[in-house]
């Protein structure tokens, strides 16, 4: 081999990129004033897509693979360049490298509450959180879309308009699913599911698929959390009266076994208010049935007597007949 060719082969391109980053949806390959040797190699990892760009126009699009960049690898540059100095001569394009690969636990999550109304507690506002994973699909669509000629374009450039789509896409679905709010944790897979399905066309019009969308917690305010503490604590107790009952049973003996741990007057006092606690509750508990007026008994009939011959005679009614 001559030394001009050895010096030729020396300085045929090898176009690759590896990513340094987890975050990067697309890298503009650099090349002194873009001009690619005919002959180049060009190396497509595993999770990568590379696209040409020509004079703003997409020449091609490479999966993985490793290709020898020739005028029969890329006919569409042919046609554009004219090729007028032949083969041996370098021609201009821009290099696109995609990773196809799946971006995961990316976040989302309401900003503002979410005014809801719910069966039980009224007009309640709710926030929500959770996150979500996304992957290229459409590399030539994404570059058209988005990427443009940004030399660098990474997730967040495009987290925030995501973001904006899925938590719009969620409170539509959550305020016509009317689920009671103390039943949304059973629906949370249906719910996300449902949200990525309906927001996914939308999606795939950037060339992104979202993969997965996971909700994580849904909040209510302070107040209707303590409402719901209140609720539960109502359900655990059971039968308020005999746990008001047994309360009251409880403060009596505490306070015979520390008599003179305190105002005298004051336990004379409770101890009164806790009996009659008690006695209203038994007696609300073993109601007695009324018992029905009986009528007064009727006036005694006057009644005479009689002496004759030293005895009594009688007696007698009114009528003057004896009474036997």
């Amino acid at each position: 081999m001559s030394l001009f060719g050895k010096l030729r082969g020396e300085f045929i391109d090898i176009i690759e990129w590896l990513d340094p980053s987890n975050d990067t949806l697309a890298y503009r390959f650099e090349r002194f004033q873009n001009e690619i040797k005919n002959g180049a190699k060009l190396t497509v990892r595993p999770g990568q897509t590379a696209v040409f760009v020509n004079e703003g126009q997409i020449a091609d699009v490479f999966g993985p693979g490793m290709y020898s960049l020739t005028t029969q690898n890329l006919p569409i540059l042919s046609t554009l360049q004219g090729w007028p100095y032949g083969f041996n001569s370098p021609f201009k394009a821009e290099v696109y490298f995609f990773n196809t690969k799946q971006f995961t636990n990316l976040k989302w999550g309401t900003s503002n509450p979410i005014m809801l109304r719910d069966a039980d507690f009224g007009v309640v506002r709710v926030r929500a959180y959770g996150n979500y994973s996304i992957r290229i699909v459409d590399p030539a669509a994404l570059l058209q879309e988005l990427v443009s000629t940004d030399g660098l374009f990474q997730v967040d450039r495009v987290q925030d308009h995501l973001r904006n789509i899925i938590v719009t896409a969620f409170a539509s679905w959550l305020g016509r699913s009317q689920i009671p709010i103390i039943d949304l944790a059973a629906h949370y897979s249906e719910l996300g599911e449902q949200v990525r399905s309906g927001i996914q066309a939308e999606i795939q019009n950037l060339g992104i698929e979202l993969s997965g969308l996971l909700i994580e917690n849904v909040s209510v305010p302070e107040t209707v959390e303590q409402a719901l503490d209140k609720r539960a604590s109502m359900g655990v107790l059971g039968n308020m009266q005999q746990y008001a009952q047994y309360q009251a049973a409880n403060a009596v003996e505490q306070s015979a076994q520390n008599p003179g741990g305190g105002n005298s007057a004051l336990d004379f006092g409770v101890g009164i208010a806790m009996g009659q606690q008690l006695a209203n509750s038994f007696g609300q508990q073993t109601p007695q049935t009324p018992q029905t007026p009986q009528p007064p008994p009727p006036p005694p009939t006057a009644q005479w007597y009689m002496a004759k011959n030293n005895q009594q005679l009688g007696p007698f009614k009114q009528n003057g007949k004896r009474h036997r």
